[in-house]
Formats: C-alpha cells, structure tokens, sequence
C-alpha cells in the first residue's frame, strides 16, 4: 500500500479528505472532526501523515502516524 500523506482541506460549506497527489477527494464531509478521524484511520492504515489545511489553504497542523506513531 502507498504511504501516501492524508490532507484535510475546506470545500464549500465542508471539509474533505484527499490522498497527497491525488486528484480525486477520497471522501467529502461536513465537518472538520468528522474528516480528521476519517484521515486520521487512513494514515494509521498506510503509516503516513494528516496534514490540516485553514480556509486559506496554508497547513494549520500535522501528525504523522509512521511507524505506529500517533
């Protein structure tokens, strides 16, 4: 499986979460704690990172999960 890292980032009135280099969103909510857990799992699955991204597209916060950190 790829390691690759997990982004929360704002969409419209939501939030979504999208693997690093992917086009496509992996999944669409519509708040920020609902698509941080769903990151969160993901990046526990693949050992890689969340990154959170503010309203104005700047990294607010990370967590890297590599390893079994986390």
């Amino acid at each position: 499986m790829s390691k690759k890292n997990q982004h929360v980032v704002p969409l419209g009135n939501g939030l979504a979460v999208k693997a690093e280099g992917n086009d496509r969103f992996t999944v669409i909510t519509e708040t920020q704690k609902e698509a941080v857990n769903i990151a969160k799992e993901i990046a526990r699955n693949n050992e890689s990172a969340v990154i959170i991204h503010g309203k104005d597209g700047k990294i607010k916060n990370s967590n890297s999960y590599a390893n079994g950190a986390g």
